[in-house]
């Protein structure tokens, strides 16, 4: 992802072997496209992870959620139960790992290297986290990106 938010048109390009195996993202929303050249680095970068967050879980059974491995080190996976930015440049991934301790990644947009993960959940008998959805839906009713 790139360190300055583009200027308009938002555009977004992806190729794929088999595209049903992992459908792309949809597209922008009017309002987050609408001020994408005004926003920061980190608000642009979080707006746009939420988009392959949300189209991630889109695609899981009801069995699984969504994780994030993490580059460097021995650090594993980290369930994801919430997400956030500080700008200008800093992207907060927050959840559990598989051992269910509390995690939390502070990540420079330069950084943000993200790999989704399909995870069984982990009470079978309670519905399925969904974050992306609730996600999205907080960029829709947030005026000011605050």
């Amino acid at each position: 992802m790139s360190d300055e938010p583009p200027k308009k048109p938002v555009r977004r390009h992806d190729v794929q072997a088999d595209p049903s195996a992992c459908p792309a993202p949809g597209t922008l929303s009017d309002k987050m496209a609408e001020a994408a050249s005004g926003k920061s680095p980190a608000q642009w970068a979080y707006e746009r992870m939420i988009l392959y967050i949300k189209n991630f879980e889109g695609q899981l059974d009801a069995e699984h959620e969504v994780a994030m491995g993490l580059a460097g080190g021995d650090v594993g996976v980290m369930r994801i139960a919430g997400m956030g930015f500080f700008d200008p440049d800093i992207v907060t991934f927050y959840g559990t790992d598989m051992s269910g301790a509390r995690t939390q990644l502070v990540q420079h947009v330069t950084q943000l290297s993200v790999m989704l993960r399909a995870v069984p959940k982990p009470r079978p008998e309670e519905p399925a986290n969904r974050i992306g959805f609730r996600l999205a839906a907080d960029i829709e009713e947030d005026t000011d990106g605050a």
